[in-house]
């Protein structure tokens, strides 16, 4: 049988990498004859992922991360039919069993079935159904027909790995929000936070045809990476007005469509950069966007927060201005997103070259054993995307 290591978080900023169980077609105690087992090919560290390891979630010591999967099928279960042995494949984050409701209505990151806490689930993370992570060698997929995204050709597919591998949620991640705020054509766009998701939506901003894609942050080299292909950018720790500084560059003080990509982590800007304040973006949105406007919301909230300073927030509760968002208008969009709906396109998008996004997030490949350092360097704010290489397969 072959061995098995993952990246398992053990306590507040500290992961290690640990021999865990290789994974069995089986849920329980039955038989997974709709799954299959991936030999991983790629595995990113994600912002989610870092909220984990911030110790800013009830996640148990333990727990095997990593839900940014891509792999090769060793072996599949009966009820297969159409993903074979040898595919190379993209995993979508969110586990849906295609049977559903909410998958039936293509609402594939808040299946029914797959979570017995909530709806919607995810490999390796706190309180989405258990299911073992993908930061390791090997993982267990199940309703594999339904899930997976078979790359047209794996050599083909080798060759654009390092933006292939951003489908199973970065890459939908961004656009989705830029989708769910509105942006489209001709369209003046602010983007709150250049982290990678931050990135991957402005990549798809302009993808989508954004006249203009205005970043903000607090990091310079994340900004630098933004200002890189093509954004203006807003430098957050600067005392200016937000509103200001919009109009600086637009010559008016407000934008058609907004995305957070911060959530709840938040910090204020100005003199409060240091301060965490996890309700500045969604009251900044609500600020800065037109009436009318709509606001996209995928950065992550969470329904528990051990680590904030204050009780209502680690319920949770934000104090949000939704009087102003009423009195604009507003269209508010928020929760996982349903990477179905996207993977294939963006693939398309990938493979004939209608755009560069493992450059526009700064792809960086590290080994396995590298992942600890990867954490890091995350944490620390690199304007990179960590893309881990488990087999050392990729060139």
């Amino acid at each position: 049988m072959c061995q098995n290591h993952g990246v398992a978080y053990i306590k507040p900023g500290e992961v290690e990498i640990q021999e865990i169980e290789y994974p069995k077609l089986a849920l329980g105690n039955r038989k997974c004859e709709h799954g299959v087992i991936l030999k991983i090919v790629s595995t990113n560290i994600c912002g989610s992922d870092q909220h984990m390891v911030r110790g800013r979630t009830t996640a148990p010591a333990g727990l095997v991360l990593g839900h940014e999967i891509t792999g090769i099928v060793l072996e599949a279960g009966k009820d297969v039919e159409f993903i074979k042995v040898g595919d190379l494949v993209s995993v979508p984050f969110n586990i849906a069993c295609g049977r559903c409701r909410n998958c039936k209505e293509g609402r594939t990151g808040i299946c029914l079935n797959v979570n017995p806490a909530r709806p919607g689930a995810a490999y390796g993370y706190v309180d989405m159904g258990g299911w073992v992570g993908g930061q390791a060698e090997y993982v267990m997929v199940p309703y594999a027909d339904f899930n997976l995204l078979k790359f047209p050709d794996k050599d083909q597919g080798m060759a654009y790995i390092k933006d292939l591998t951003l489908l199973s949620d970065i890459f939908p991640t961004g656009y989705h929000g830029a989708v769910t705020a509105g942006v489209g054509p001709g369209s003046i766009v602010y983007v709150a936070g250049a982290g990678p998701v931050g990135l991957a939506c402005a990549a798809s901003c302009h993808l989508l045809g954004a006249a203009v894609v205005i970043v903000g942050d607090m990091i310079k080299e994340r900004l630098d990476q933004a200002k890189s292909f093509g954004c203006e950018v807003i430098d957050l720790t600067k005392d200016t007005p937000l509103e200001q500084a919009i109009e600086a560059i637009i010559g008016v003080p407000e934008v058609d469509c907004f995305v957070d990509c911060v959530g709840f982590e938040a910090r204020g800007h100005g003199a409060h950069a240091a301060e965490e304040r996890p309700a500045t973006v969604l009251n900044t949105a609500m600020a800065v966007t037109r009436a009318g406007g709509a606001i996209g919301i995928p950065g992550l909230y969470v329904t528990g927060d051990p680590g904030a300073k204050d009780k209502a927030a680690q319920e949770g509760s934000l104090s949000i201005r939704i009087g102003l968002g009423w009195a604009k208008s507003h269209s508010f969009y928020t929760g996982q997103c349903p990477v179905m709906k996207y993977h294939r396109q963006l693939m398309n998008a990938i493979l004939y070259d209608k755009i560069k996004i493992a450059k526009a997030v700064n792809v960086e490949v590290i080994s396995l054993q590298d992942a600890p350092r990867g954490y890091q360097d995350f944490d620390k704010g690199a304007a990179k995307k960590f893309v881990i290489d488990p087999h050392g397969m990729i060139a």
